[in-house]
């Protein structure tokens, strides 16, 4: 049930595209432990000319950026889960992208599951039922 908001430097590009959710979509189940099919990713792309880092751009770097938030129902993983997570998307985005600034961000986002939900039900109701 995780959303996932992902945006990328560069031009958009449908490989590039498919290996990021490939990425994501792995990550997720197996890290996290979330179902691949309740799970939504929507990926944007960011000119290099429009993104800066310490007040220049990407363009001028030679680098590239990705940033991305997942919303997890909270309580649902650990301390040490998110971090395995964080580290293994940010080794994956560096496979991908190559060049990879360090200023490249991941949040996972815990969400109170009484204010989170799909298909017109929160995380709290499903977890009752």
């Amino acid at each position: 049930m995780p959303i996932l908001n992902v945006k990328v430097s560069g031009q958009k590009n449908i490989e590039t595209t498919k290996a990021i959710n490939e990425l994501l979509l792995d990550l997720t189940h197996r890290i996290l432990g979330k179902k691949k099919e309740v799970t939504a990713i929507a990926i944007e792309y960011v000119d290099l000319d429009c993104w800066f880092v310490g007040g220049k751009l990407l363009s001028e770097q030679g680098k590239n950026s990705f940033y991305f938030d997942i919303k997890i129902t909270d309580e649902t993983n650990t301390k040490d889960e998110k971090a395995q997570y964080i580290k293994e998307a940010f080794e994956g985005f560096e496979r991908i992208l190559g060049n990879l600034h360090e200023e490249s961000y991941i949040y996972v986002q815990d969400v109170r599951a009484a204010s989170y939900g799909y298909g017109g039900k929160t995380q709290e109701y499903r977890y009752h039922q």
